[in-house]
């Protein structure tokens, strides 16, 4: 199994995870949106969105294009500091820092 194929299974496992948790369904984000120069789009959409709509789609891309992945990731701790924050479930937290721990050590790896 390629590290394409390892981090597309590794995508569609933090998306059943958000899903589960609820953290799936969500409104689009604003093309203006896309623009942030912040990490993580923080200014302009909640984790969640970005994950979603920025993270997880851009990732797809590269899977889908077997392109070469980035240098590094290392989203896990931003996920954990938001989710605490946010007061979700400590299981539902568990399970997606997993996912995500996941995608960052295959990503950073390769």
């Amino acid at each position: 199994m390629t590290v394409h194929d390892e981090l597309d299974q590794a995508l569609r496992r933090l998306e059943a995870t958000m899903k589960a948790a609820n953290l799936w369904r969500m409104e689009t984000p604003d093309p203006a949106a896309f623009d942030s120069q912040q990490p993580f789009c923080l200014d302009t959409m909640v984790l969640p969105q970005w994950l979603r709509f920025v993270f997880i789609a851009r990732l797809d891309a590269l899977v889908e294009q077997r392109a070469a992945l980035p240098a590094r990731c290392d989203v896990a701790p931003a996920l954990e500091a938001f989710l605490a924050q946010q007061g979700v479930r400590a299981s539902d937290r568990l399970l997606l820092r997993q996912a995500v721990e996941e995608i960052d050590r295959l990503v950073t790896e390769n």
